[in-house]
């Protein structure tokens, strides 16, 4: 049985809706890739140990701290900014507090301005690359391991670089089962089973 023109031409409809649905949900890790990769984007590399070369040359890296609207906990950087020489690695720490009766989960995202220090920024450590949890009344410093490559002196574009930024941004996300399962003591705080 013969499809009519009508049934060819819905089924062709519905196969480009599907396909360009598959391509805008694989855009984002994709982009996400793409950036982490390149650095486009002010996003920072990751590596598991510092450069063997440090230069005299120094680098002031500042430290910024956000959260999404309505997202309870404080957040901000212990300290403000610091300078090292390029290719030293840096260790800062941001602090988090839950003010409120319940746990949180949270997780952070990141970039570095300028941009073109981005593929020159890298992390070796980072209280970002798992989610959070706190507790009701938990503080906690959390610490990020990085350092500025060498490299960044001869780009074309990165080497008047001066001050590097590097921002989080805090987003609320979802308990673990296990964790929400949990139930908190009202008198110690604690989490209890």
């Amino acid at each position: 049985m013969a499809l009519s023109q009508n049934n060819k031409t819905v089924m062709k409809l519905v196969g480009v809706g599907v396909t360009m649905g598959a391509l805008a949900w694989a855009s984002v890790p994709f982009y996400d890739w793409f950036c982490r990769v390149t650095g486009f984007g002010g996003a920072p590399g990751i590596a598991s140990v510092g450069p063997d070369e440090i230069l005299d040359k120094t680098m002031t890296i500042r430290f910024d701290a956000s959260k999404e609207r309505g997202f309870e906990w404080e957040f901000k950087p212990v300290q403000r900014e610091m300078e090292l020489r390029i290719g030293e690695t840096g260790l800062a720490f941001y602090e988090a507090y839950n003010p409120t009766d319940r746990p949180i989960a949270g997780s952070a995202s990141y970039n570095v301005t300028p941009y073109e220090a981005g593929g020159f920024f890298t992390k070796i450590d980072c209280f970002c690359f798992e989610q959070q949890i706190l507790q009701p009344g938990e503080r906690v410093e959390m610490p990020v391991t990085y350092f500025v490559d060498p490299e960044i002196v001869t780009d074309r574009d990165a080497k008047f670089t001066h001050t590097i930024t590097l921002s989080y941004t805090f987003y609320e996300i979802d308990l673990p089962q296990e964790q929400a399962a949990l139930d908190v003591d009202e008198e110690t705080g604690k989490t209890v089973n």
